[in-house]
């Protein structure tokens, strides 16, 4: 074979210097060893696994693609108990945090609202490397866990099962999280600082926008798994109480034809050659069903505010639980439904959902929310008499401001020791068009609002259900007529005398748990500046 060493290169390239060539050599003389050393290393690592005693014992489970049914069943953290003491389990959770020493390793498992301590030592059937598996798992990848439940000496207070613990025997990653995660879940879940207050424990906390820009990781936490269980809770007591009581659940329409409410708060859209709206209300359709001779009625779902309202307890789409009756001879009694109704949720949800409010206080403490049976019912006088007895000076036919709202609130609490009650016979000028005007005195109507903790949570009125009158007062607000025309239409065949409410489940989740902002209580939150995620 030719030697090529000196071999003038083709072209005009030089041939290359001696110091380039002794550059060149040792360069590959350094990768020779280092793929060396990586084959060693491999093979030091495959008989290590060969002379591993826990090798079957842990690991990364092949993508579970449904392909088999493994006799085993696994357990919820929640419903771990004394009784399975020295019992061997299998459990699925999210590796919440893991502390390694060498020889053990200490993990914490999360599911959902439930956590539980968890730690495997080197053993007869447990390596170094099972061990060092653990220690390396990345936090938030979701294990399955087998171990023998076990009780302890001392309480573990870091975990909700504080009196039992897993003594891992198996552990395999069902799905591994990115080793960087955007926020700690610990982080998340500190408790909050009352307003002013500063932080001087040095710990990292996750400020708002963090949260919702991150908001699966955020819902992960166990004050917001026990947030919106408790949000269930509410819908469920709402819905069951209504139902109880008569109601026939309905579902109206969110695209429409005019604002439900009028005025310029209201999202247009693009209606194939026209425009249409987003209902601010499926008020219309409720009076149309009690035209309809369905005398109770009741719907949750979706409403929209085009507000541009960026404060702590304004959204522009919510949840709305609204309800409509038709009554016999006075609108008070669908007003004590309502108030009926609302204890039956205070109530329900003091005696069914203790483990969610007690999980959230601990990240957001509040005063146990407080009522009366039967519900405070004060006169819209008598609430701007105790508004002026405490300095605020305020005419009878303003409507509440938030601040004067969060006052009366106090003064209401101070008084008469509860955080709901009713203000009844609000001024007219205030109230919507279709408000019932008081035909004792047309300065008042017969409308009433709700409140918890100083903050309206309902809005309600007895309807205008005589089709002239409401073109009156349509008109009076300026309202083109040919709009609501369908609206005003429905009454011209014979309807019952109604009135009704409608309630923001986002708000009464906040202010019944004592919350510092509704998006706190708002799954995927929607205000002027947020449109994602």
């Amino acid at each position: 074979m030719a030697d090529t060493e000196n071999t003038p290169p083709a072209g005009d390239a030089k041939p290359l210097s001696k110091s380039a060539l002794k550059k060149q050599q040792k360069e590959a003389e350094k990768a020779a060893k280092k793929a060396q050393r990586k084959a060693e290393l491999a093979e030091a690592q495959k008989q290590e696994q060969a002379d591993d005693i826990s090798k079957d014992l842990y690991g990364f489970m092949t993508m579970i693609q449904s392909t088999e049914k493994p006799d085993r069943s696994l357990i919820h953290v929640k419903d771990i108990s004394s009784g399975q003491a020295e019992q061997e389990i299998w459990v699925r959770g999210r590796l919440h945090t893991s502390r390694g020493t060498g020889r053990q390793c200490f993990i914490v498992l999360r599911d959902q609202q439930a956590t539980i301590q968890a730690l495997v030592f080197v053993g007869e059937n447990v390596s170094k490397q099972m061990v060092k598996f653990c220690t390396n798992i990345t936090k938030e990848s979701i294990v399955d866990v087998c171990g023998v439940i076990k009780t302890v000496d001392q309480p573990i207070e870091a975990c909700s099962q504080t009196n039992l613990e897993i003594h891992i025997r198996k552990i395999f990653v069902v799905s591994k999280a990115a080793p960087q995660l955007p926020l700690l879940i610990e982080d998340a879940s500190r408790p909050e600082l009352e307003d002013g207050k500063e932080d001087e424990s040095g710990r990292a906390r996750v400020n708002q926008d963090t949260r919702l820009d991150n908001r699966i990781l955020d819902l992960r936490t166990t004050t917001k798994q026990a947030i919106f269980r408790l949000q269930a809770g509410v819908c469920k007591l709402f819905r069951d109480t209504l139902t109880g009581k008569g109601f026939c659940e309905i579902h109206t329409p969110k695209i429409i034809s005019a604002a439900s409410e009028g005025g310029a708060n209201v999202f247009t859209v693009s209606y194939f050659k026209g425009n249409a709206y987003l209902a601010q209300s499926p008020q219309l359709y409720k009076q149309m069903a009690i035209a309809a001779d369905f005398g109770r009625v009741f719907t949750v779902g979706g409403v929209f505010r085009a507000e541009d309202s960026n404060t702590h307890r304004h959204l522009t789409e919510f949840v709305g639980l609204d309800l409509e009756m038709a009554f016999q001879y006075h609108y008070h009694e669908v007003l004590q439904v309502i108030g009926d109704l609302f204890i039956a949720i205070f109530k329900g949800l003091r005696d069914h959902y203790q483990t969610e409010i007690q999980t959230v206080g601990k990240q957001y403490p509040a005063e146990p929310f407080k009522f009366l049976e039967p519900s405070l019912i004060l006169q819209y006088p008598e609430a701007v008499n105790m508004l002026n007895e405490a300095g605020c000076e305020m005419a009878d036919n303003e409507d509440l401001s938030t601040p004067n709202e969060k006052l009366l609130g106090r003064l209401v609490r101070k008084k008469y020791d509860t955080d709901f009650y009713i203000l009844d016979k609000y001024p007219l000028e205030v109230r919507p068009f279709y408000t019932m005007p008081d035909p004792n005195n047309p300065k008042w109507s017969n409308s009433y609002d709700m409140f918890m903790r100083g903050e309206e949570i309902l809005s309600g009125a007895q309807r205008v259900h005589d089709p002239e009158f409401l073109t009156e007062r349509a008109k009076a607000h300026g309202i083109d007529i040919k709009t609501i025309q369908a609206y005003i239409d429905s009454f011209r065949y014979g309807c019952p005398p109604h009135a009704g409410g409608g309630i923001g489940m986002e708000r009464v989740t906040m202010l019944y748990l004592g919350l510092h902002n509704i998006r706190s209580a708002s799954l995927f939150p929607r205000d002027p500046k947020r449109l994602t995620p």
